[in-house]
């Protein structure tokens, strides 16, 4: 992924694979923002103890720095869980109720979701022009976003994996995501390939790590998208809270940060 700095002060982050591509998306960092700690700076949540003034004022200054028009922003009521809406320019500046996806092809809506560790996943459809992006943590990931976020841009825009890039943001690395036995029973239970996403070192075989990167890449392999389309940042969350927010580890005295995308 490529920094960039705003005029603004505002720091982003975009996928390398689309630069050259009639579509943008920039996962912002916790730079140039107005909050205090413990959301310092750029935080994007109302939930977290932070003033709701403050974060709006921290949305004008994320807008103003991608050109955007914050009014016309669509966001989720995020859940956790693998709900996704199609949304189009009369949604714009709504909330979506209980998803944690949002797609459309309507160029300019600029679509919106918020992270603190969970994967930032992002799905452009080069051949039809349509964007899907999504929220999946463990839960999302373990029951399927990133299958059904492609299956519904497949259902919407008769979207083909093969024309399909995808970008996985900064989120929790495997070298850090330490999971317990709720975890891995379910991804066992629902990810074919389970066995290959933990990394158990020695004498924490009750505790492995889990590579939430490669639980959602292969789900998007295993449906027909090439690897070589899939761009995975590699950036850990927890392990660079000078940039992001990480709910583990700063044990949810944190804020939230924001991936933003849409089509030229």
């Amino acid at each position: 992924m490529e920094r960039v700095l705003h005029a603004n002060g505002v720091v982003t982050y975009t996928f390398d694979s689309l630069t050259q591509l009639p579509v943008y998306a920039h996962v912002s960092t916790r730079h140039g923002g107005v909050s205090p700690a413990p959301w310092q700076s750029l935080n994007f949540s109302i939930l977290r103890g932070d003033d709701p003034a403050r974060v709006g004022q921290n949305r004008q200054r994320l807008a103003a720095a991608l050109q955007i028009d914050p009014t016309a922003v669509v966001r989720c009521r995020q859940i956790h869980g693998t709900g996704i809406a199609k949304v189009d320019w009369a949604d714009a500046g709504q909330w979506q109720e209980d998803c944690d996806a949002l797609i459309t092809d309507a160029p300019g809506l600029p679509l919106a979701l918020l992270f603190a560790d969970c994967v930032p996943l992002l799905l452009y459809d080069a051949q039809h022009h349509a964007l899907g992006i999504a929220h999946a943590g463990w839960r999302g990931t373990v029951n399927g976003m990133a299958a059904a976020l492609l299956w519904a841009m497949g259902a919407a825009y008769d979207t083909q994996p093969a024309h399909v890039l995808a970008g996985i943001g900064p989120s929790i690395g495997p070298a850090s995501y330490q999971v317990g036995a709720e975890v891995i029973k379910l991804a066992h239970a629902k990810l074919p390939n389970a066995a290959t996403l933990f990394t158990a070192p020695p004498g924490q075989e009750q505790n492995p790590y889990f590579d939430l990167w490669q639980a959602n890449a292969t789900q998007l392999t295993a449906l027909g998208v090439p690897a070589a389309q899939i761009e995975i940042s590699g950036m850990d969350t927890a392990q660079n809270t000078h940039d992001f927010f990480s709910h583990r580890a700063e044990r949810g005295q944190c804020g939230l940060f924001c991936m933003t995308a849409w089509l030229e």
